[in-house]
């Protein structure tokens, strides 16, 4: 297969990819590198437990055999729960409830949500090992490595295509965490990415519905159930990338750097691009335009009812995703540009609570919603203006007394180049946890923050 976009050294990605995660060492990954992990497991384990409260996210338990029938089946939590359950279970389950208020960490190395698959596969796999919490870290950082790599090598163009990254990159990521975490050797852990990736999927027609959500758990599953195989014996194809009939053909229209996987060790996405996590709980290409919005109507005391129209100027791929105009579920809000401007203006942000049936049945905010629309201009023709802000947003506010005032945002907070705070992060984490009702957060957040220190990462979630 022809490689369109870089020249590697002729090995296969998955035997790449394998080779790295055997050999990996707490020792090799930079210290920024790995606190960046940790804060993705944080960031993740709240919304986990925020999540947990969702609807999907019961389906999912009951889906997975837990239901009432108690808390000893297994010994990997249930987060938000005192259920226990198998590590296949509990994977599917945590990584239902990550994604189902859409809450959850980006990546731009493939347009990815990373953390909602890996980390609940990472716990699992975890749990069921006894691992520590270095271990824990590591096999994090192997995880979105390899799931990062496969995002740059592709370019994007799978997701350009329709597919949704998410469903078909996660199982990747769940498998290479989970393969560190059970000690699988090279030969096992290239058959294992050879399964999880053979069999991944999904699609954007998931948007605004349970699909992602379940997409998001199953992936996790995914991958867990194929490190597991792997280590039983199974065989999975190697070749799964290169193959006349595998993901860069198939997926990808046959675009493939292989240098991107290549750089694994080297290169660190965690560190460049970074992940962005999410300030507030929509689909993140609203965010960039929500921070504008309120930067303007904050520099100029806007009120709301002076508005006369916004006006979104964004890539396409903005549009492409916020595809509900006028929501009529929460879940179709979380994907909608003038449900988050709006919700912003009137309530100063959006919080979990905003993500309710009451919300938008209130006549103040379908008013304002009528106002706020998106475009795609000139400024976006441009590849170049698109790569450097991949989801930015220029925003005019036309008011009644005849004034227009603009700005331009590339990036929201919260994104890599413009990261939350430490205070911040644990605030979302902390409120995430209150969201769900539970009163351990403060023992859960100094648990996580010292999990270099933490033997068996078996008690993290200990009442």
């Amino acid at each position: 297969m022809k490689e369109t976009t870089g020249q590697g050294t002729g090995r296969g990605a998955i035997t790449v990819m394998s080779r790295w995660i055997a050999q990996l060492e707490e020792g090799d990954i930079p210290a920024h590198v790995r606190s960046v992990a940790q804060d993705c497991l944080i960031d993740t384990v709240g919304v986990i437990a925020a999540g947990s409260a969702a609807r999907v996210a019961a389906h999912a338990r009951a889906l997975a055999g837990m239901g009432s029938m108690g808390s000893h089946l297994g010994m990997c939590n249930i987060i938000g729960t005192a259920l226990q359950a198998d590590a296949r279970q509990a994977a599917f389950a945590n990584g239902v409830a990550a994604h189902a208020l859409d809450f959850d960490d980006n990546c731009y190395a493939g347009f990815v949500h990373g953390s909602a698959v890996i980390v609940p596969a990472a716990l699992a796999a975890a749990q069921h090992a006894d691992a520590s919490g270095r271990e824990l870290v590591v096999a994090l950082v192997a995880g979105a490595e390899c799931e990062y790599a496969l995002g740059l090598a592709s370019a994007n163009v799978l997701y350009d295509q329709g597919w949704w990254t998410t469903g078909v990159l996660g199982p990747v990521g769940a498998c290479a965490a989970a393969a560190r975490l059970l000690r699988l050797d090279e030969r096992q852990t290239a058959a294992a990415l050879g399964l999880a990736l053979s069999g991944a999927a999904g699609i954007k027609a998931c948007f605004g519905t349970d699909a992602k959500a379940f997409l998001a758990g199953r992936a996790a599953e995914a991958g867990v159930t194929a490190a597991f195989m792997a280590q039983l014996g199974a065989s999975g194809p190697t070749d799964a990338v290169e193959h006349r009939n595998g993901f860069a053909r198939l997926f990808n229209g046959g675009h493939w750097d292989a240098q991107a996987v290549e750089m694994l060790g080297m290169r660190w996405a965690l560190h460049n691009p970074g992940v962005d996590i999410k300030r507030i709980p929509l689909c993140l290409s609203s965010h960039a335009a929500v921070d504008a919005v309120m930067a303007l109507a904050h520099m100029h005391a806007i009120d709301a009812g002076e508005i006369a129209t916004i006006t979104c100027d964004v890539p396409p791929i903005v549009i492409a995703n916020l595809i509900h105009d006028d929501p009529a579920t929460p879940q179709q809000a979380q994907f909608s540009m003038p449900f988050a401007v709006a919700v912003s203006l009137l309530h100063g942000t959006v919080g979990l609570e905003h993500l309710s049936a009451a919300t938008l049945a209130d006549p103040r905010l379908r008013e304002l919603m009528a106002k706020v629309g998106m475009t795609s201009g000139a400024y976006w023709e441009d590849a170049g203006r698109r790569a450097a802000a991949p989801e930015g947003a220029q925003v005019s506010i036309a008011l009644r007394d005849g004034r227009v005032v603009q700005a331009f945002r590339d990036f929201a907070r919260g994104a890599a180049r413009y990261p939350l705070s430490a205070e911040e992060l644990d605030a979302k984490f902390l409120g995430c946890l209150r969201f769900a009702g539970l009163a351990s957060s403060d023992d859960w957040l100094a648990r996580l923050r010292s999990l270099a220190s933490c033997g068996s990462v078996r008690g993290l979630f200990r009442a």
